[in-house]
């Protein structure tokens, strides 16, 4: 077998079993040629075949890692993060920012409202920034949730029902303090997703979600009709 393909094909079975877990370190380019008896450039050709299907991650001056397979939500429901990152099997974690009353709230949530920000975390790592506006005139309990120890999304699944929802979806780049709070470089693309969500015609919340753009898919099934 061609040593490239070789150490390409037993590097992606090493990933998909589970062996090698997203974000282990793979091992470098010398030790690689050195296990299989072949030129660094050889393993640099696999380590690229390998980045390019998304199996792996290449860091300048840092490495090479298992990548983290991207999360798949569908555009017509309100996921919830949690239960999406969990079910990819890596750890979830929502890290409080801040939480305050606002007054005026926003356009899209006005009057009395609850400010959060946070950052939800994946396997250790920042998955998605969060600003999110809770309607106190709809929602009064949302003042009694401990939202340190739970994320506002999960919360509100859980306890508020909705009849309504509108997505934005855009692709941009993020501040410098953005890029900063998720790990990656101010020209990263991400995924902005606007979202949001009444019942029975008063709106509920209104959000805000920044995705690293190489960890979130959004994705449409549509039924065609007669």
């Amino acid at each position: 077998m061609n040593p490239a393909r070789r150490i390409r094909d037993e590097i992606a079975a090493a990933i998909r079993s589970g062996e090698w877990r997203p974000g282990d370190r793979v091992p470098t380019e010398q030790e690689l040629a050195a296990r299989y008896g072949c030129a660094r450039a050889t393993v640099s050709k696999a380590l690229g075949e390998l980045a390019a299907s998304g199996l792996v991650e290449r860091r300048r001056k840092a490495g090479t890692f298992v990548a983290h397979p991207p999360v798949h939500s569908a555009v017509m429901t309100v996921p919830d993060l949690a239960e999406l990152i969990a079910a990819r099997g890596e750890a979830y974690r929502w890290d409080l920012l801040s939480a305050d009353t606002d007054d005026v709230g926003e356009a899209s949530c006005p009057g009395p409202a609850l400010r959060i920000e946070g950052v939800h975390m994946a396997a250790g790592e920042a998955f998605a920034l969060e600003r999110r506006f809770i309607a106190l005139g709809e929602v009064p309990e949302a003042l009694g949730a401990d939202f340190a120890a739970e994320a506002p999304g999960t919360w509100l699944l859980g306890h508020i029902p909705w009849t309504q929802a509108r997505h934005v979806i855009r692709a941009v780049t993020p501040t410098r303090k953005e890029a900063g709070l998720l790990g990656v470089n101010a020209s990263a693309a991400c995924l902005e997703l606007d979202r949001t969500t009444w019942r029975a015609g008063r709106v509920v919340t209104h959000v805000r979600q920044l995705f690293r753009g190489d960890r979130f898919d959004l994705v449409a099934d549509f039924n065609a009709g007669p």
